[in-house]
């Protein structure tokens, strides 16, 4: 948003529901700058003339269109958004878009707050904001509420490192299906969501080389493998249906793996490692 001269006249320049506009002032410069002023309470109000034009969406209704135009077809993970989208909707869902205030937001986090954990509530409120911001670009809406909204602190846990004789405890209590799953994170470090989304192609058992693309920056890291998970690897069977490293008979890929690796802590009796 900003101001210009062009020959004797002062124009305002701005944004409203992604499309630009113009508008000539006239002569004076001061009351180009009190102009635009004014056009940026108007749109953060919802109470510019663009804005009354727009069709009203309720909120229930805009978290249906985020969820499938954008969370389903792009998300690995939207399983998780559709499963703070229950719980968003329990408490927005009657609203329309543009009627729920950052206040309300807050209240839902207080609320929430004395039911789940902070990383639950910040994992919602994340899906709120980044809802609302597709709802800003496709032109739903003007402005986020939650924009300015605080997600809760999270408390550092500390490292912890297995020992030998737990990782041997680990791997005995573990189901045929998780073994291979641990050995690759205890031999690589990758991520779980790297490696539940771990691809034959991306596997070289030649060269002993794990290729990982990162999503977010497009740089590519390579990961060797050792001996021991060079065995582990030989010896998972491909699934023809799936492209999937570690999949289920269908051939769609474990999305979970949190119950079965608590099972074997608990049957290899070490209840302290932290849940991935």
């Amino acid at each position: 948003m900003g101001t210009f001269k062009k020959g004797n006249n002062w124009f305002i320049d701005y944004y409203v529901n992604g499309r630009r506009k113009r508008e000539s002032v006239g002569p004076s410069k001061e009351l180009a700058q009190i102009v635009l002023k004014k056009r940026k309470v108007q749109i953060a109000e919802n109470k510019f003339l663009d804005v009354r034009k727009q069709k009203r969406i309720h909120f229930r209704d805009m978290a249906r269109l985020y969820l499938e135009s954008y969370s389903k077809p792009n998300k690995r993970s939207w399983d998780r958004d559709e499963l703070s989208i229950k719980h968003l909707n329990t408490f927005f869902g009657n609203k329309y878009l543009h009627e729920i205030t950052a206040l309300d937001i807050e209240n839902y986090k207080i609320e929430r707050r004395q039911k789940v954990s902070p990383a639950t509530v910040n994992r919602e409120l994340a899906c709120l904001k980044h809802m609302y911001a597709k709802a800003i670009e496709w032109g739903k809406i003007a402005s986020s509420p939650a924009s300015k909204v605080k997600k809760f602190r999270e408390p550092n846990h500390r490292v912890r490192y297995l020992e030998e004789e737990e990782i041997e405890r680990l791997h005995e209590a573990c189901s045929e299906h998780l073994k291979p799953i641990i050995a690759v994170a205890l031999n690589t470090g990758m991520r779980k969501g790297e490696i539940l989304d771990l691809k034959w192609v991306d596997v070289n058992l030649r060269t002993r080389v794990i290729s990982i693309l990162n999503s977010k920056n497009c740089e590519k890291r390579e990961i060797p493998i050792n001996e021991d998970l060079a065995r582990t690897l030989l010896a998972v069977p491909k699934n023809p249906k799936s492209p999937y490293v570690f999949c289920k008979e269908d051939g769609m890929p474990y999305r979970e793996v949190k119950v079965g690796f608590r099972a074997a802590l608990r049957k290899g009796k070490d209840q302290k490692f932290p849940i991935p």
